[in-house]
């Protein structure tokens, strides 16, 4: 039994035998159903998916460019407008030494992110990717999220797929899910302005995996939304991938209220958080991969995220400034990450943003007995 409530028993014994939930039984279990009980579905589901003894982790580095924006962004801490004494733009030596940093501790990607600046044209962005490329060959780029290449078409005047397909011809390796916040226009024009809108932010996806491309999808949650909203913005990423099979993977975060125009909003907890991560792997039954968030949560509950659901860590994140901008700092090493798969009874393996392993298989040493996964009863510590 998962529930003592009938009908969430109900519902998450279907999802975990693996038949699809409607909206209105989604809504019922992130309203009525427990913690606990919804760890354990989410647990059986991820079992399920992923047999394998490992858990997965990446080694990258987040780099924000510019942190000028022309959005305006109740929730973000970051941005600064064009001629504020904070704005930057990276110089292309700062850009290539964060990349040789990254790559000498073992990562093999860069998660390349800015604001909406009003002056950079398309050209500018392509010329960048080329210059990375050529340097570092063997890197991907998993760059510019939904609300940049929006922003992109409006100001080099071009249609989407065009953008998309110069960005991509001139070394985009992969497409970042940021700028998802809740996608649900009501609450996008209640907390922010300037910035796309749902359809649109899908249509970005949609095109990019019409081109072959992959890419990710996130959900930043515990502001202004409903738990009717948070719902809807699951069935809205469930339906994008029904039809494009594009996403590799879903990662949700809180709201991190700190230094920024919300800060009167009360921030939620890791409760919510683990129950909502849990939900989103019971809905998402078409999206492979769900990300714990260790950078908004802390290790300890990103390690139990993994019992929630989720089957990868996330990254190591050698730098990271936007959530840190709103106060909230978290610090894990390589060694922490490898340790907190560990002890829960998996093998750690990195993997890329494609969710292929990159390290050596530990199994095909005769000297590595794996070990055997702990019980889907997930435990708060």
């Amino acid at each position: 039994m998962f529930s003592t409530n009938p009908r969430v028993d109900s519902l998450l014994r279907r999802a975990v035998d693996g038949e699809r939930l409607r909206f209105d039984e989604g809504v019922t279990l992130i309203r009525e159903a427990e913690l606990l009980a919804l760890g354990k579905a989410a647990h059986a589901i991820c079992q399920r998916l992923h047999p394998e003894p490992y858990r997965t982790y990446n080694i990258d580095r987040n780099i924000n460019y510019t942190n000028v924006c022309t959005a305006v962004c109740d929730f973000c801490a970051f941005y600064r407008k064009v001629n504020h004494e904070e704005a930057y733009l990276l110089d292309r030596e700062t850009l290539y030494q964060k990349i040789q940093e990254t790559l000498d501790l073992g990562g093999d990607q860069i998660l390349m992110q800015g604001g909406l600046h009003p002056h950079l044209r398309i050209e500018w962005y392509e010329e960048l990717l080329r210059d990375i490329k050529s340097r570092f060959p063997t890197l991907n780029i998993h760059g510019f999220s939904p609300p940049e290449i929006h922003h992109f078409t409006k100001v080099s005047k071009l249609p989407l797929k065009t953008v998309l397909e110069r960005l991509k011809a001139a070394g985009l390796g992969s497409l970042p899910g940021g700028g998802g916040e809740i996608l649900v226009d009501r609450v996008r024009k209640a907390i922010t302005r300037g910035k796309v809108l749902t359809d649109d932010w899908l249509n970005v996806h949609r095109v990019w995996h019409e081109l072959g491309g992959r890419s990710t999808a996130t959900m930043m949650f515990g502001h202004i939304e409903t738990l009717e909203e948070r719902v809807e913005h699951l069935e809205r990423v469930r339906q994008l991938q029904d039809e494009t099979g594009g996403l590799t993977a879903f990662i949700s975060w809180t709201f991190q209220p700190d230094h920024t125009d919300m800060a009167d909003v009360p921030p939620v907890g890791a409760f919510e958080y683990l129950r909502t991560q849990a939900l989103s792997r019971i809905y998402l039954d078409n999206v492979p991969n769900i990300q714990s968030s260790w950078v908004t949560q802390g290790g300890k509950i990103g390690q139990i995220g993994l019992m929630f659901g989720a089957n990868d860590m996330g990254s190591l994140m050698l730098e990271e400034n936007v959530v840190s901008s709103a106060g909230t700092v978290h610090h894990l090493s390589l060694q922490e990450i490898r340790r907190a798969i560990s002890e829960l009874g998996y093998i750690p393996r990195q993997r890329n943003v494609f969710y292929e392993y990159i390290d050596a298989d530990p199994l095909a040493c005769d000297s590595v007995t794996s070990p055997t996964p702990t019980s889907p009863e997930p435990v708060l510590a």
